[in-house]
């Protein structure tokens, strides 16, 4: 991927450090595994992509930092992934739109291009997943925001799944409706009512 960017070689050390972040303790789903998730469907729609290689980058960075209680996250994470492409001899323009990538896995904003818009759907994919999967997800969520008191997480989780349900589209791109929307839109009203009991 580095090489396709036409940098030099990544730093072993960058590597490690990125999977010590995904290793993290207090991590259950944002995980290597959610980031190996991330890369199979990745490989599905990469050809539907202007610029792979930026994509795949993000998809490294996108949860790399991951504080449970900050709002941040997001931010770190995309600053972390600009500045290892400038440092690796990446261009200016490349490390924009990589960190464009990553800022708009905070959810808060309409992707602006297609490669952002394949980016956010990979995020949600797993909205989508069988209900089994999906409720697996449902719990890790629940070990990694141990910390908050049962009735604040399950108020804020009720809230933030139905901001989803409200949208006229979960998913961007065509591939991920016709997979995914329709069930997503099944587990999510599923998991409001269960979080509202």
């Amino acid at each position: 991927m580095w090489r396709e960017l036409g940098t030099a070689d990544a730093d072993a050390t960058l590597l490690r450090a990125l999977v010590q972040r995904y290793s993290e303790p207090h991590r259950a789903y944002h995980t290597l595994q959610h980031l190996d998730a991330c890369f199979a469907s990745f490989a599905a729609v990469r050809d539907a992509t202007t610029h792979p290689q930026e994509v795949e980058l993000a998809l490294w960075f996108h949860d790399a930092v991951y504080e449970i209680g900050r709002p941040d996250n997001e931010q770190h994470s995309a600053d972390w992934a600009r500045s290892a492409l400038l440092a690796g001899g990446g261009s200016g323009d490349a490390a924009l739109r990589v960190h464009a990538l990553v800022m708009v896995t905070c959810h808060n904003v309409l992707p602006q291009t297609p490669d952002q818009q394949v980016l956010l759907d990979i995020d949600l994919a797993i909205l989508g997943a069988a209900p089994p999967l999906f409720e697996a997800y449902e719990r890790q969520i629940r070990v990694e925001h141990a910390s908050v008191p049962e009735h604040d997480f399950r108020s804020r989780r009720r809230r933030l799944l139905q901001q989803f349900v409200a949208r006229e589209r979960i998913y961007h791109t065509q591939h991920f409706r016709n997979r995914c929307e329709t069930q997503a839109r099944a587990n999510l009203r599923r998991s409001i009512d269960q979080l509202g009991d």
